[in-house]
């Protein structure tokens, strides 16, 4: 199947044309603003499918609005008659098709012209009116808030909110990838004449603002957003794409002495955390226990062994553990525990608790096994 990608090089042609290689189709024509009028009309001519993405949105004179999204689908529309091509054809309008503004009144002209094409034509032709899509490789102050909010809190730059209470109706870009290739396959989701993604998010403008905030602060509180929730971690994987190629790590906190080191690595309201420790050869850590708080242990470089005792008998049993052997150690309530480095070289081990660490609540008795 021969593919044409207009607008290859925008926001959402980048991410489809990736997966559409993902998904190993082979012969895909990608047109841009650079690419060559000859070149574009053989495109057309050998078309089996077309994804119409290019449109304008951010132009210095407001007329380039019609000639960019009517003008130009016009004459896509036109070379296909030449060539009696009647490929099925898809394009990228919007919401705002409906309003009175220069940008809808164009993008409503561009869609009229689709089903006008369709009727004299027979040619399968699918509208998609996109809210505002948001998602990795979206272009920064621009014409996305929230790709401008992630780019410029992840920058330490300032962001102007005019209005908190603003909601906005968001797609992501996996999404709409997903369900453009469906689209490819007849599989597309049409609500009456027009077509759309079938998950959407409805979120104020402060919300998202906070959000994109808390994923900031999250490297100090070792916070991992709620990852349950669908649109926040889209949105997170959004913010990371913004990242500075220089701010990619930060460091921890390693609570260090002459045993070794001990150091928090991720912290949860609801799973937990985790934290990393560091044994020196001969070292024993622990000896104490817990009512409610729960643990499990990795070793994953290094051996030693895990001794447990329940506090009420004598009887100590023993886990030899080994990073050339993983093997998760479960720590039960009421029993004493301590982990002692059998080897040379320092141990490490990977360490969960049920609950994060309250040092007003910290749940952990001192008893030697």
């Amino acid at each position: 199947m021969k593919i044409l990608v207009t607008g290859a090089n925008g926001f959402i042609g980048k991410n489809l044309i990736a997966e559409l290689k993902n998904q190993k189709f082979s012969e895909i024509y990608e047109s841009d603003l650079d690419t060559k009028p000859e070149l574009l009309e053989k495109y057309l001519k050998e078309a089996d499918f077309i994804f119409h993405l290019a449109g304008v949105n951010r132009p210095k004179e407001q007329s380039e609005f019609m000639q960019g999204n009517f003008g130009f689908t016009s004459q896509l529309l036109d070379t296909l008659k030449k060539y009696n091509n009647k490929c099925p054809i898809m394009i990228s309008s919007s919401i705002q098709a409906t309003l009175k503004n220069p940008y809808g009144i164009s993008k409503k002209a561009g869609e009229e012209l689709l089903f006008e094409y369709s009727k004299a034509t027979g040619a399968k032709v699918l509208v998609y009116r996109f809210p505002n899509v948001f998602g990795k490789w979206c272009r920064p102050n621009y014409n996305s808030a929230v790709a401008t909010f992630c780019h410029n809190i992840a920058n330490d730059l300032p962001i102007q909110v005019n209005d908190r209470e603003a909601i906005m109706n968001l797609v992501y870009i996996d999404d709409v990838v997903e369900e453009l290739i469906n689209a490819l396959e007849n599989k597309e989701n049409k609500i009456g004449l027009y077509n759309q993604v079938k998950t959407s998010y409805t979120i104020s403008l402060g919300e998202i603002v906070d959000l994109i905030y808390s994923f900031k602060n999250s490297r100090e509180q070792l916070k991992i957003p709620n990852m349950s929730d669908e649109f926040t971690k889209k949105l997170y994987a959004t913010y990371l794409s913004y990242l500075p190629k220089d701010n990619f790590s930060y460091k921890l906190k390693m609570n260090v002495d002459n045993r070794g080191s001990f150091t928090e690595f991720l912290k949860t309201p609801d799973r937990g955390q985790v934290s990393i420790n560091i044994s020196k050869p001969g070292i024993t850590k622990g000896n104490h226990w817990h009512h409610t708080k729960n643990e499990k242990f990795l070793v994953v470089s290094g051996n030693g062994v895990i001794r447990f005792r329940k506090i009420d008998t004598d009887e100590i049993i023993e886990y030899y553990v080994s990073g050339e052997e993983l093997e998760v150690v479960d720590i039960p309530t009421g029993y004493t525990h301590n982990i002692e480095n059998l080897g040379d070289v320092d141990m490490v081990t990977v360490m969960w608790a049920n609950e994060e660490f309250n040092p007003d609540r910290p749940d952990t008795i001192f008893l030697e096994v």
